[in-house]
């Protein structure tokens, strides 16, 4: 592998990265679960430390993860918060334990502290003088989103201490999973999105704006640390923990002082099966130095402690038995076969159903009807079938030739692994898009959940996009568990829906290979509505980052009446798009392809906004197609690269002039 295939594939590892990040502690919905996340955490530590001569804007094996919400307010850490290294099995986890010794120095008495990992949300907790005076979430460690008034809240933090201390009180806020079951059980009477863990549940009940909701939610705390200002007679961890119950705090009991790495492994393998018993998640056990005057010695990195690690737990696998396949029909008409299962307790909760994916997954498993499949759910999030047994009076598995909704040939595109229903008046199909429509990576119609859809689909009520803005007051009465207040506010839902962006708009219609990314390109090339209608495909098809396929795929959508007017009664309904930043003021960079290196004054997207505004395209990496690199201080690797491909080169100065 070459220096450049090197650094696009770091470069593409921190795209990934960045992306789960965003999704787990933004959005509170994770899009993988953390075996795999800290895989390629993993993959791209190896490579930046092999590499290091690539300077990218930021390190993130560098960084906390995690980004500030724009919801509430800043708070500035007193002390910064960092992350946890992991240790992903005993035998990574006794090479830590052997290392901390020797660092150490062996002729030194040294302890450990090992204590259940829970799943929740970091926060520290300040006070002042015994009084709580601010809580925040951890961030990106530096900084964090006030929080106060939702962690006033929660029962087991205590709003004043028994002592005058002034204390900063690291924890975990989480949801117990009694509290999470129920919490459930009440959004699918309200025809809400369920959560998919406690871990999001109590993030998301967190993060609400109105703190009568996050009291609501039964969250609690575990405190697992602490700066104390003046407090010298402290000398341990373990000590900090007693103090801190003294004080009126929750600490997890399930804790242990551990003389040795037998200890610490016994341990680890004790609650690996015995979590399961516990009214929390928890996905690992944390193991830190003892010794306070040890944690000083060994320090940090520039993300987390030398002094502790976080053993994670495998994933949980377990046997039971493929009693069917059902099929899915997904917005664009592929099937999805689904598993169905026997009944079997996984990760603390039932599972009875996984996906496959598509049909090449059945195959490549060789299932059959009756088989013992081997079932893993990793993190608590998806469930799925990674192996199987045999039986000998198993039932093949016969792949339909028709769709299990309408009854249409199926077909096969070539180069792909899925089938698809053509019939674009598939019933199913459309009751996905509708459900896709209304979500909120659609044109987010809050509380317009799956199954008021398809109540809603069912009554003949809605058939088509059009059709959710025809709705009216009565109509929603007429619906399972819908009364007035609920029908008021999916009403005012659909209006304020209204108003959106182009690419979100264009997100929400479905087309067959356009996803948020695909539709900012093209609402970045077009600008408007009609402009996109009326793109020939050789122009789509020339849009960097979209290629045939898709420019194909769009192309056609539009080109469809059916279609057509669908957007044309939407438009009559009142959809109206906002202005969008990247109208264009000039065409002076028409054709013109700049990427942005190094430290600027102001920040990269005023930069990239007046790039498109004015024509240009930016992109993320140099190559032969670039036409300038505007390069701020301490520059990286696309300085040189800009240099032997003999690409222009401007400095800020330069770039303002030809404004």
């Amino acid at each position: 592998m070459d220096l450049n295939q090197v650094y696009h594939k770091i470069d593409k590892l921190r795209n990934q990265i960045k992306k789960y990040n965003e999704a787990y502690y933004q959005k509170d919905s994770p899009l993988v679960n953390d075996s795999t996340y800290d895989k390629l955490f993993l993959e791209l530590k190896k490579l930046e430390e092999k590499y290091n001569d690539y300077k990218p804007e930021e390190k993130l094996t560098n960084k906390v993860s995690g980004e500030r919400s724009k919801k509430f307010e800043e708070h500035k850490h007193t002390y910064r918060l960092y992350s946890l290294d992991n240790s992903n099995n005993l035998d990574e986890l006794r090479k830590w334990i052997e290392k901390t010794i020797k660092d150490i120095g062996e002729t030194r008495n040294v302890s450990f502290v090992a204590e259940l990992k829970i799943d929740g949300l970091a926060c520290a907790l300040s006070y002042k003088k015994g009084i709580f005076e601010t809580g925040a979430t951890r961030g990106d460690g530096f900084i964090g989103e006030d929080i106060t008034q939702n962690l006033l809240t929660i029962s087991s933090i205590p709003h004043k201490l028994p002592q005058p201390l002034d204390i900063d009180v690291r924890g975990e806020v989480y949801m117990p999973i009694s509290a999470f079951e129920k919490l459930n059980e009440q959004q699918t009477l309200n025809n809400e999105k369920l959560f998919a863990n406690p871990r999001n549940a109590a993030s998301g009940s967190l993060r609400q704006l109105n703190s009568e909701i996050t009291k609501k939610r039964n969250l609690s705390f575990f405190s697992y640390g602490a700066i104390i200002e003046s407090q010298n007679e402290i000398k341990t961890h373990y000590e900090t923990l007693d103090l801190l119950q003294s004080l009126g705090f929750s600490v997890n009991s399930n804790k242990k002082l551990c003389k040795n790495v037998e200890e610490i492994i016994e341990f680890c393998n004790f609650w690996e099966n015995e979590r399961f018993k516990l009214d929390y998640a928890t996905d690992g056990i944390v193991i830190k130095v003892n010794e306070l005057n040890f944690e000083e010695d060994l320090g940090y990195t520039s993300r987390a402690p030398k002094w502790a690690t976080a053993y994670k737990f495998p994933p949980e696998k377990v046997w039971t038995k493929l009693l069917d396949i059902e099929y899915n029909i997904g917005k664009t008409g592929a099937i999805t076969p689904v598993a169905i299962m026997q009944p079997v307790s996984l990760g603390g909760t039932i599972v009875k159903r996984a996906s496959l994916h598509n049909f090449d997954e059945i195959k490549r498993l060789n299932l059959s009807i009756g088989d013992k499949v081997l079932v893993k759910k990793a993190a608590e999030i998806i469930p799925k079938v990674v192996g199987a047994n045999h039986s000998g009076d198993a039932i093949p598995i016969d792949l339909p030739q028709k769709c299990p909704s309408c009854n249409t040939p199926l077909n096969k595109p070539e180069n792909e692994v899925n089938f698809y229903c053509s019939n674009i008046f598939c019933p199913q199909q459309i009751i996905a898009k509708l459900e896709f429509f209304a979500s909120k990576n659609g044109m987010d119609i809050d509380g317009m959940g799956s199954q008021i859809v398809r109540q809603l689909y069912n009554l003949g009520l809605i058939k088509t996009y059009d059709d959710f803005y025809k709705l009216k007051y009565d109509d929603f009465l007429k619906l399972n568990l819908v009364k007035e207040k609920t029908a008021t506010n999916l009403l005012n839902a659909i209006n304020k829906s209204k108003n959106t962006t182009l690419a979100r708009f264009l997100t929400a219609l479905s087309i067959k290979h356009v996803g948020k990314e695909t539709a900012l390109l093209i609402v970045r090339e077009f600008n408007t509505l009609d402009k996109i209608e009326n793109a020939t495909y050789d122009e789509l098809a020339k849009i960097q980052g979209i290629g045939e396929k898709i420019a194909k795929s769009i192309y056609e959508w539009f080109k469809n009446c059916h279609n057509l007017n669908i957007v044309k009664n939407m438009l009559q309904l009142g959809i109206i798009f906002e202005e969008t930043r990247n109208t264009l003021i000039s065409d002076k960079f028409k054709d013109k392809t700049f990427v942005i290196t190094g430290t600027l004054s102001q920040k990269r997207t005023y930069y990239e906004e007046k790039i498109k505004e004015n024509g240009g395209k930016v992109s993320s990496q140099v190559s032969k197609n670039t036409s300038y690199l505007l390069c701020g201080e301490n520059p990286g690797t696309k300085y040189d690269k800009a240099l032997n491909l003999h690409v222009i080169i401007l400095n800020e100065n330069e770039f303002n002039n030809m404004l």
